[in-house]
């Protein structure tokens, strides 16, 4: 096929039915009408040869063929509004941008309430798109364009990938008192426990596995959750104890329910930096920067 016979408007409509998995919807992300969007949905099936969307029990599922072109086109499409936006300056009073995050439910609850605030009377268009990716996928999404920026610790990345230091934590135990035993959190009575662990990638031992490994210890997982915020309902009432951000423990330790415990861990866990990662391609990208520095912004307002 070639380039001049396809209208390029189209690889936005591909990107969004993609994405949305649905027609109408994927419409109202682009400011078609349904029957817009239908119709872009059948010019690209005959553009391209191919069904694209196929109806399931379970809804709208994209082909093979669709799926195999789904990273290309985002990151075509990225491109283009860098090329677009270059020398443009960003106006964050009237932009209706979407910038894509990634950020676990820790970083959320910490940062996303301050910097929300700002954007409502700053950026009040502006649109954010949160997505939790375990820290290799993270990476791959900053390399192929599929997020703008993420936060997170202690990502191992290249010379492509940007680091800023954004907010100073530690991790800490947190636990029911009323279920556990009297005495201070030593490392025998940490090896003894119960434990929950907070991952969503069965190869992410950055917070305390990698640490007992080093001194010869593993410690007995009894539930692997995929999000820090079941962690603290999960604890109450339990004999569970739970490896959690100083700075999340502190907030969630006194909320409804019975008051959870916090100790300090029983080896030597140095502070570390949650931290801003964004590729280099974007360094001069205005919106980009304009969000990194809200981003810092906040994160020093939660400074004591």
């Amino acid at each position: 096929m070639k380039l001049r016979r396809l209208d390029l408007n189209l690889l936005v409509a591909l990107d969004a039915l993609l994405t949305e998995r649905h027609v109408t919807r994927a419409g109202e992300r682009i400011g078609l009408s349904q029957s817009a969007a239908s119709s872009a949905l059948r010019r690209l099936r005959e553009a391209l040869d191919d069904d694209i969307l196929v109806r399931t029990p379970s809804g709208m599922e994209p082909t093979p063929r669709a799926l195999e072109m789904a990273a290309p086109v985002r990151r075509i499409l990225r491109a283009s509004e860098r090329l677009l936006d270059a020398g443009r300056p960003f106006d964050p009073a009237t932009s209706a941008l979407q910038l894509r995050l990634r950020m676990s439910d820790v970083l959320g609850a910490l940062l996303l309430p301050g910097l929300m605030a700002r954007l409502a009377t700053e950026a009040p268009g502006l649109r954010l798109d949160i997505v939790h990716l375990p820290p290799e996928a993270t990476l791959a999404a900053l390399e192929d364009d599929d997020i703008g920026l993420a936060v997170s610790m202690d990502l191992p990345h290249g010379g492509s990938i940007r680091r800023a230091a954004l907010l100073r934590d530690r991790m800490v135990c947190l636990f029911d008192p009323a279920h556990a035993p009297p005495g201070p959190m030593t490392l025998e009575r940490f090896l003894a426990a119960r434990h929950l662990r907070v991952s969503i990638s069965p190869n992410d031992g950055r917070y305390v596995d990698a640490e007992l490994s080093r001194l010869g210890h593993v410690r007995h997982v009894a539930l692997n959750a995929p999000h820090w915020l079941l962690a603290p309902r999960v604890l109450r009432g339990s004999d569970l104890v739970a490896v959690l951000s100083e700075r999340l423990a502190r907030r969630v330790a006194a909320e409804e329910g019975a008051p959870l415990a916090l100790a300090p861990l029983p080896f030597g866990a140095a502070d570390f930096h949650w931290s801003l990662y964004w590729h280099r391609r974007t360094d001069r990208t205005p919106a980009l920067r304009w969000l990194r520095a809200r981003l810092a912004e906040t994160a020093a307002a939660l400074e004591p």
